[in-house]
């Protein structure tokens, strides 16, 4: 149980991090649009 209270907490924290890490929907965007550009090079 305990293992699992741990579990959630540090993915309720990752989550929080991530989210103000881009504070807009237009960067949150911006994110996910250079993420599939790095992709798209590694492939190629």
């Amino acid at each position: 149980m305990r293992i699992r209270t741990a579990f959630l907490g540090l993915l309720l924290g990752s989550t929080v991090l991530a989210l103000s890490a881009c504070n807009t929907v237009r960067g949150l965007g911006e994110d996910l649009e250079s993420a599939a550009d790095a992709g798209e090079e590694a492939i190629n």
